[in-house]
């Protein structure tokens, strides 16, 4: 049967087959639809596949990626973000990779923990999916001109600040990173669409597209999922700003002085 999304989805099936092949696999798991659906594919083709969720005791993510981890039968690792260690964190992050942009760090904490804590060489990540599938709430019902603007942003930060930021983690922990999302041939497929088939009209419309491969590939359970951004849905966000709000500092504020304290020689106040 004809499926109008077919070289699309086979470019990403083929994609994540050459980053998981015979090879034992971490994932980068949010429970959502991106990474759901590289993991799913991934289970096809790896030896092993083991998905990894950073986040805090009860936030959306860790709740959905349990959930998932379950309906897909992969094995799951939670690893845990509190009050108690993400000043720490942080600070590691910062010495790794130099980056001190509240941030991005804000939203990369949760791959540096990732990468810290798995055992596998490889790691495949759903970055690029919000931004070249229309998945950030931003683009929702947006005017073409404006629609423009925020869609080359999201394209040149994720190339220009996320991708070497992680690339960054990774080699610190002697890991590479596999893209699905940013596969050449997949891009070139995503760029044969049509810009109205990508633009959400709604929330519920984000990354249509994805929904309909997920849904064609067998995934009903995965084309469903919603998730928020990685910052917010796995508590780093909240945790960071509590943590200010005690120093009576802003959020930027706080992550400025944990970089002041590793030029100073301060220890962590969550160290042990």
């Amino acid at each position: 049967m004809f499926f109008r999304y077919g070289d699309l989805r086979d470019s990403l099936v083929a994609a994540v087959r050459e980053g998981s092949e015979g090879r034992e696999v971490g994932v980068a798991f949010s429970g959502g639809l991106d990474s759901g659906l590289i993991a799913a594919i991934a289970k096809e083709h790896a030896d092993t596949v083991t998905l990894y969720t950073c986040g805090a005791d009860g936030s959306h993510d860790v709740i959905m990626a349990r959930d998932l981890s379950e309906r897909i039968g992969l094995p799951w690792v939670h690893i845990r973000i509190s009050e108690d260690n993400v000043e720490s964190l942080i600070r590691e992050m910062m010495t790794a990779t130099g980056v001190r942009d509240p941030f991005t760090i804000s939203y990369e904490l949760q791959l540096f923990c990732v990468c810290k804590a798995s055992t596998e060489e490889v790691v495949l990540t759903g970055q690029g999916a919000d931004e070249f599938f229309m998945g950030c709430a931003k683009f929702v019902d947006c005017p073409y001109e404006d629609y423009e603007i925020l869609r080359k942003d999201g394209v040149r930060r994720l190339l220009e600040v996320s991708v070497p930021c992680e690339k960054e983690i990774a080699a610190h922990f002697g890991k590479s990173l596999a893209y699905p999302y940013l596969d050449e041939e997949v891009l070139a497929e995503v760029g044969k669409l049509d810009p109205a088939e990508l633009r959400p009209a709604d929330m519920g419309s984000r990354k249509a597209v994805l929904r309909d491969i997920a849904a064609d590939l067998g995934y009903p359970v995965i084309a469903g999922r919603v998730k928020k951004s990685s910052q917010y849905g796995s508590g780093t966000t909240d945790i960071i700003r509590a943590l200010a709000k005690g120093k009576r500092m802003l959020f930027n504020q706080y992550v400025e002085s944990i970089h002041e304290g590793i030029v100073n020689g301060v220890p962590p106040a969550d160290a042990e």
